[in-house]
């Protein structure tokens, strides 16, 4: 893992990063909780699903957004946050040799950011959103959504409660052969305390299901191409 200063829309930005482990390998993003609310690239969500990605073969990066940390700039209420993850995208696809896959993830807020991305990125093919926070923002904008997904929380989370996410869901349109999956940690808080190997197991589950079906696809397209 490598700490990077990446020179970003309102200035550096701070971030860590794991090189792809192979050509091609996988590449995968990660947004942290609300900046406001404590939220940066080390709170435990956060480094659970980067080292998941990293135990998956992906190249991955995190980072802090704007005003956090060694990051510069100030809060922008979402809208220079979700400047800032494009163009990070941008910059780790770089850096990277064709990679097969593009993840993103993210976390509360990031959360918030990442289904956003999803909409303006289409080589995203995945992603995990972990506790949106559905009482604050609307997610209509998902029209439709252009990418499958895992969206979890936790049953006793007082910022994203399940119900929040099944109706905010309800506006949100899927394109064919997409799909969003949700699951609910029983137990889980907002920040999944005492259950974030619950969370991992979740989330780690569903993108090896994702990345099995995928290969099995390019292997039945190989076949079908040499027999034909």
């Amino acid at each position: 893992m490598a700490e990077l200063i990446i020179p970003g829309p309102a200035g550096r930005i701070e971030a860590r990063y794991t090189e792809p482990p192979v050509e091609g390998a996988p590449l995968a993003l990660i947004l942290h909780a609300h900046p406001q609310a404590g939220g940066t690239m080390q709170d435990p969500v956060t480094i659970t699903l980067y080292k998941m990605f990293e135990r998956a073969g992906f190249g991955v990066l995190r980072y802090n957004s704007r005003g956090v940390g060694r990051s510069q700039g100030q809060f922008d209420g979402g809208v220079g946050e979700l400047s800032d993850a494009a163009f990070i995208l941008d910059y780790v696809e770089n850096m990277s040799e064709s990679p097969q896959f593009v993840w993103a993830a993210g976390y509360s807020f990031g959360a918030w950011i990442t289904l956003q991305l999803l909409m303006r990125r289409p080589e995203i093919d995945g992603f995990l959103a972990l506790s949106p926070p559905a009482n604050h923002y609307d997610l209509s904008f998902l029209a439709p959504c252009p990418a499958s997904g895992l969206i979890l929380c936790g049953d006793n989370d007082a910022v994203c409660a399940p119900e929040d996410v099944e109706r905010a869901l309800t506006k949100v349109r899927v394109q064919t052969g997409e799909e969003i999956e949700r699951q609910v940690i029983a137990g889980a808080n907002h920040f999944y305390q005492n259950k974030l190997a619950d969370m991992e197991d979740a989330c780690e589950t569903y993108l090896l299901g994702r990345l099995d079906a995928a290969e099995q696809k390019l292997r039945d397209e190989a076949e079908a191409e040499a027999e034909g």
